[in-house]
C-alpha cells in the first residue's frame, strides 16, 4: 500500500500536533503517527506561557484550552521542602497569581496538563484536515532531493504503508529514532537524573492548597522527588529519583514501595492511594546539533531535552511546531523559497539553549544543589523569555547588532526581530488587537499618514497570491512600534517583527517588495 502526502510527522505529542495542526491549519495535506493508543495520559508539561496561549488563540483553541483547567486564573505555588506537612526550605513561588502583562500580550497564561491540551489539540487538527493514526510507528525512512519516503506499520495488524512525502517533522521524542538515523548528535549536560513517575488518586485534604497549582519539590531524608496536583479532582502526580549508578532501576518500585513513598511524601501514614500509571523517565539537558538534515526536521524534544524545572519544555515544543508549519506551510505553497526552511533552526536552535540554560539554573535551586552551572550565563527574567525573544536569521531584516537575547516585553521597542507588542485596533469598525490580526497572513502595520503603504500591500497580494493585510495604528500604536510620519512594519505570519521604516521611504511599493522577497528567500 502506497500514500502521498506533503509532510509526514512522526509523533503527536505536544511538538507533532502543534506542527500537524498548524499545518491543516493552512491547507496542507499532513499525516501524522504515533506509536501509541492515543494522547498523553499523564499530566506531565503543565502550563502554557502567553506565547503559548498566542499561537492557540490563532488555531482557535485558546478558549478550549483555558477552560480546561479553572486553575489557570487562580494562583501558583512552587515549594521545597521536606515533605508536604514538613520542612519548608524555600518558597519559590506563594500564591503567584497572573501579572498584569496586557503591555505585552492581550492573552492570559494556561495551566492545563499535556493530557487534557493534546485531545483539544488533536480535534483541532483534525477539524482543520489533518490525519492522525495513533499505534503507528515509522520502520524506515530515505531522503532524496525531492522529498521522503518512509515506510509506516500498524502496531496491531502488521500493515505497512509507504508513504511519499515532500517533508518529514520528527516529533518521536528525546530518544528520537530518527535523529539518530540521520546521524545528528546532541551536546549538552546529558543524563542529571533517573525518576519514576506516578500518577495517584488519593483525598489529601489540605496537605495540597485547593484550587491552585500546588508544585512540591521534595528533599525527604529518604528521598528526593516531585509532587503537584493536576486539573482532576483528587488526582496527584508524584515523581520519585532512583539511582543507577547504585544499581537501581525502576522495577525496584514495585506499586507497594510506591505507596509507602507516597504516604511519607504527604506526611500521611494511613493513606491507601489508588496507583492508576507509573513509568520511568530521565532529568536531562540535550540539544540537537542540528535541528535540519534535508527534508527532514526535529521538533520538540527530538530537538531538545530540557528539566522540567520551570514548565517551558511543553511550551517550546508547541513553538517549534508552530514556527515550522508557517515556514513550510510556505515552501509548499511557492511563496518562499527553500532558504526560508533554513531559519527553523536559525530562529528556534537559541531558544531551545536559553530554556535549557534556565531549567538548568532551576533545578540546581529546587532539586539539585551540587548541580555546577557556574559555566552558564544567568537566566533571563521569565517573562523576558516568554515573550521578549528575539529571532535572529534572514527572515529578519535586523536594524542593530545588539547582542542580546531578549528585551522587557513590558516596554518593547517595535524592532525586526521580537514580537510585534500588542496594541488596540480597529477592524471593521470592531475595537482588537493586534494579536487578532496576527498569525496567519503578513501584516503591515503603518501610522495614520502612511497612506500609501496600504495600496502597496494590496497589489503585493493580488500579484503574488501572498496575503499581505495592512492595518493603520494610531500615533499611541505607531509610537510603540518605533514608527514615525509614514512609517510601517512588517510583521511575519507568527506575530514576529520582520522589518521596519521608521521613517516614510521614497518608495512604500518598490521598498516592500523588495524586503517581502528578501525575508521570503524568493
Amino acid at each position: 500500500m502506497e500514500e502521498r502526502v506533503q509532510v509526514l510527522v512522526v509523533g503527536a505529542g505536544l511538538g507533532g500536533l502543534s506542527a500537524t495542526m498548524f499545518l491543516a491549519q493552512r491547507g496542507i495535506d499532513v499525516l501524522a503517527v504515533e506509536r501509541h493508543a492515543g494522547t498523553a495520559i499523564h499530566t506531565r508539561a503543565s502550563g502554557q506561557n502567553p506565547r503559548t496561549m498566542e499561537l492557540f488563540h490563532w488555531a482557535g483553541i485558546d478558549d478550549a484550552v483555558l477552560n480546561a483547567s479553572p486553575r489557570a486564573s487562580k494562583g501558583l505555588r512552587v515549594t521545597v521542602a521536606s515533605s508536604l506537612a514538613g520542612t519548608v526550605f524555600n518558597r519559590i513561588l506563594e500564591d503567584f497569581n497572573e501579572p498584569d502583562i496586557s503591555a505585552a500580550t492581550a492573552m492570559r497564561f494556561g495551566m492545563a496538563g499535556q493530557d487534557v491540551v493534546e485531545p483539544i489539540m488533536l480535534a483541532q487538527a483534525e477539524k482543520f484536515g489533518a490525519r492522525v493514526r495513533f499505534r503507528t510507528e515509522l520502520t524506515g525512512f530515505t531522503q532524496d532531493a525531492d522529498g521522503v519516503t518512509a515506510t509506516v506499520r500498524h502496531r496491531d495488524s502488521g500493515e505497512e504503508t509507504v508513504v511519499r512525502a515532500d517533508y518529514l517533522v520528527a516529533a518521536d521524542g528525546g530518544r528520537s529514532g530518527i535523529r539518530e538515523d540521520l546521524g545528528i548528535a546532541t551536546e549538552g549536560e546529558g543524563a542529571l537524573g533517573h525518576l519514576v513517575g506516578v500518577v495517584f488518586d488519593a483525598d489529601l485534604g489540605d496537605r495540597v492548597k485547593a484550587g491552585i497549582t500546588d508544585l512540591f519539590h521534595l528533599q525527604h531524608p529518604e528521598f528526593t522527588g516531585v509532587v503537584c496536583n493536576t486539573d482532576h479532582p483528587n488526582r496527584y502526580i508524584f515523581a520519585v529519583d532512583y539511582r543507577p549508578d547504585k544499581g537501581e532501576s525502576p522495577a525496584d518500585f514495585p506499586p507497594e514501595r510506591l505507596a509507602e513513598l507516597i504516604r511519607l511524601a504527604t506526611d500521611l501514614p494511613g493513606l491507601e492511594p489508588e496507583i492508576q500509571w507509573t513509568g520511568p523517565w530521565e532529568i536531562a539537558a540535550r540539544i540537537a546539533e542540528r535541528f535540519r538534515s534535508g527534508r527532514v526536521f526535529l521538533v520538540g524534544d527530538a530537538a531538545k531535552v530540557t528539566p522540567p524545572t520551570g514548565g517551558q519544555g511543553g511550551n517550546t515544543a508547541v513553538g517549534d511546531g508552530a514556527d515550522l508549519a508557517w515556514k513550510l506551510a510556505a515552501v509548499l505553497r511557492g511563496d518562499a523559497g527553500d532558504g526560508l526552511l533554513d531559519t527553523y533552526e536559525a530562529e528556534r536552535r537559541p531558544i531551545a539553549r536559553m530554556i535549557v540554560e534556565a531549567s538548568l539554573h532551576n533545578l540546581k535551586e529546587r532539586m539539585l544543589p551540587d548541580l555546577d552551572v557556574s559555566e552558564l550565563p544567568p537566566p533571563e527574567e521569565p517573562l523576558a523569555g516568554m515573550l521578549g525573544f528575539r529571532y535572529r536569521s534572514t527572515a529578519v531584516l535586523a536594524e542593530d547588532d545588539d547582542p542580546a537575547r531578549c528585551e522587557n516585553p513590558m516596554e518593547p521597542s517595535g524592532r525586526p526581530g521580537f514580537r510585534g507588542p500588542a496594541v488596540p485596533l480597529t477592524v471593521d469598525g470592531f475595537p482588537k488587537s493586534t494579536v487578532d490580526v496576527f498569525g496567519e497572513a503578513w501584516v503591515v502595520l503603518c501610522a495614520e499618514d502612511g497612506s500609501r503603504w496600504c495600496p502597496a500591500a494590496a497589489d503585493i497580494a493580488a500579484e503574488t497570491g501572498i496575503r499581505v493585510d495592512c492595518h493603520v495604528l494610531d500615533d499611541a500604536g505607531a509610537a510603540r512600534y518605533g514608527l514615525a510620519a509614514g512609517g510601517a512594519s512588517l510583521v511575519r505570519p507568527d506575530g514576529i517583527v520582520a522589518w521596519r521604516a521608521a521613517a516614510a521611504p521614497e518608495d512604500p511599493a518598490g521598498e516592500l517588495w523588495n524586503v517581502l522577497g528578501r525575508v521570503l528567500s524568493r
